[in-house]
């Protein structure tokens, strides 16, 4: 089964983003997936980074007068490094209360991208944080970012390509792992953040400054490990007709060909729900997998078919 946790999991929105509150979300969502580690069940995590990554970047961005800036994609690893350490902390106290035996293991991914994706050519992830006009054509000037202006948010922001993942460098070794009956002795934390993006040079792997979608990475990692469940938690019970209306119905127990119609209808905003409801329909292509979207409180009622967004193959 594999578990990727939204950003949400780490640090809440109106949070100032201080170490002591993602050590207090954290254990929050570690005593959540307790009830999934008992037993000989293999358990993948993955995980997002906005917040933390953001942050990081606005660091960068003060002390560049006196410090080199490191490239975006250094920052995405310092990330799953510091997530990783996290996450593995609190599970394993979490663990240790709740009488579950698994030792937890971070992994620093690389996941492949193609040089020649059309993202590179068309940045459109907003990162990091909103600046005044002036700031923005300094750090173009000075950067050689690339910004664009948010008139509903009142300023400008950072844009990166995001392209899609084609090939998780690490996962062979994890599904060999698992293979060798290591999945019932431990939890692996993998592609923090969507992995850092790499593209193949001469002689091995180059990281690119550009953001991939969590969600997207997760399928690939879910098909990669050949795991039956797919659960994207996220900061809502569950996917919606008609989110951000004055009626929206949330949807239940539902088949990947009435959540696909739903998609090409539009249901589901291309910066929010759309990329999970597409991780979802890419998993379940092959028969005999369910996938899931809820919130960290309800995952448990969700994986027990009384909760969430449950999507099965035809």
């Amino acid at each position: 089964m594999l578990v990727a946790l939204g950003g949400n999991a780490i640090q809440r929105a109106d949070d100032r983003g201080t170490w002591r509150e993602s050590v207090r979300e954290m254990r929050r969502t570690a005593a959540a997936l307790v009830p999934l580690a008992r037993g000989s069940r293999e358990l993948i995590v993955t995980h997002g980074n906005g917040p933390q990554v953001g942050t990081l970047l606005r660091e960068a961005e003060l002390g560049s007068t006196e410090v080199p800036v490191p490239p975006l994609h250094v920052l995405g690893a310092e990330t799953e490094g510091q997530l990783g350490y996290l996450i593995a902390q609190s599970l394993a106290s979490a663990f240790r209360a709740g009488g579950v035996h698994r030792t937890v293991l971070p992994l620093v991914s690389q996941m492949v991208v193609s040089p020649r994706d059309p993202a590179f050519h068309r940045p459109t992830k907003p990162v990091g944080s909103f600046y005044s006009e002036r700031e923005a054509r300094d750090l173009t000037q000075r950067l050689g970012w690339t910004l664009r202006e948010d008139p509903g948010r009142g300023g400008w922001r950072r844009l990166v390509p995001s392209p899609r993942p084609r090939r998780w460098v690490e996962g062979p070794a994890v599904r060999a792992l698992l293979d060798a009956g290591f999945g019932r002795t431990c939890v692996f934390v993998v592609t923090g953040g969507g992995g850092i993006p790499v593209v193949r040079r001469a002689g091995g792997f180059e990281g690119v400054d550009a953001v991939i979608d969590k969600d997207r990475s997760a399928a690939l990692v879910a098909e990669t490990l050949g795991a039956r469940t797919l659960a994207i938690v996220t900061d809502v019970p569950g996917a919606a007709v008609g989110f951000g209306s004055s009626h929206p119905r949330w949807i239940g127990e539902i088949r990947r060909s009435e959540l696909a119609r739903y998609a090409r209808a539009g249901e589901f905003a291309e910066g929010s729900m759309g990329p999970k409801v597409e991780a979802g329909l890419r998993f379940l292509a092959r028969p005999g997998r369910r996938f899931l979207i809820t919130d960290i409180g309800s995952l448990a009622e969700a994986l027990a078919g009384r909760a969430g967004t449950r999507v099965r193959s035809d």
